[in-house]
């Protein structure tokens, strides 16, 4: 007597995943949050002499091995229209997070051709790699640009998505063209777009030139009698410091427009308070322990992010 048998439904391809500055601190968490999340991730990197891929070494799988390697790296650079396009082509992504940038606000100082070119005209590349591939493909493909609380620059806090922005330093400059650039092609193209403007966010994957980094840098190296003294800047500067994982949530839904801890800190209070107790601190920023972790909340407004 035969028998009949059901016959399981195909599964669903993984959604994928372009990350640009896929190796930089946030980068590397959302890598690990999208692959927890079943997707399949592919990172743009520059070609350098140096790896710089030590944040994600602990997600790294061998891409000859397809069945379980789920991150993918390629090279590219923002400053070169025709590896977007190839790239973007190829990969076919669902998403595309534009993280890359050269961030540093006083090296922006230095090398401001650059930091103009990788931070605005590179999201201007992107944005119309993007858009090439929707007009050529017909696919949906969602854009998010990653903005920066340095748009505000001069404009007094309280600051949300209304305030208007005063950049002060040519990083800040290019980050609000490159935000107006999203707009733009949402509002001439009918992309799916949207800005994330995320204030300070730190972590231990945060480079060692950052100024949360100095100071916990600083602080164990005096500890164990390697450095003596501990050389800043403006001590008079105040940030809204949050945990880097933490901003990956609202980032990942495409709904939010600023992202914050909704409190301030003073360098100065970093640097006073490295030897409090960490259930003592509002930023762990300034616990001795070096452990970042969200325990404090984070406020962010839903937008409409679509056309």
């Amino acid at each position: 007597m035969a028998t009949a048998t059901a016959t399981e439904p195909a599964s669903s391809p993984p959604k994928r995943a372009l990350i640009t500055g896929i190796t930089g601190q946030d980068g590397s968490y959302l890598t690990e949050f999208l692959l927890e999340k079943g997707y399949e991730v592919h990172g743009l990197i520059r070609r350098s002499s140096n790896f710089n891929t030590q944040r994600l070494n602990h997600l790294y799988i061998d891409p000859h091995n397809a069945q379980h390697a789920r991150m993918r790296l390629h090279y590219a650079d923002l400053t070169d229209a025709s590896s977007l396009r190839r790239w973007v082509d190829t990969i076919a992504p669902d998403e595309v997070y534009n993280l890359a940038a050269q961030s540093h606000v006083a090296v922006s100082f230095e090398t401001p051709d650059y930091t103009a070119d990788v931070v605005a005209t590179g999201a201007l590349r992107l944005l119309e790699a993007v858009r090439a591939h929707i007009h050529t493909t017909g696919r949906h493909v969602r854009y998010y640009q990653a903005g920066s609380s340095e748009m505000y620059g001069s404009t007094p806090p309280p600051q949300s998505e209304s305030t208007p922005f005063h950049p002060r330093s040519p990083y800040a400059a290019s980050k609000v063209a490159a935000h107006w650039y999203t707009v733009n092609y949402r509002e001439a193209y009918g992309l799916f777009a949207c800005n994330g403007i995320l204030f300070n966010h730190e972590s231990p994957r945060r480079g060692e030139n950052f100024v949360t980094r100095k100071i916990t840098r600083a602080v164990g190296r005096i500890v164990v009698g390697l450095q003596k003294k501990l050389f800043l800047g403006n001590l008079k500067a105040q940030r809204d410091w949050g945990f880097a994982g933490d901003y990956l949530i609202p980032l990942f839904y495409h709904l939010c427009r600023a992202i914050v801890t909704g409190g301030r800190r003073g360098v100065v209070e970093a640097v006073d308070g490295w030897d409090s107790e960490p259930t003592k601190t509002r930023s762990p920023i300034v616990c001795f322990s070096g452990q970042f972790g969200p325990s404090y909340s984070l406020l962010w407004n839903p937008c409409t992010v679509g056309p």
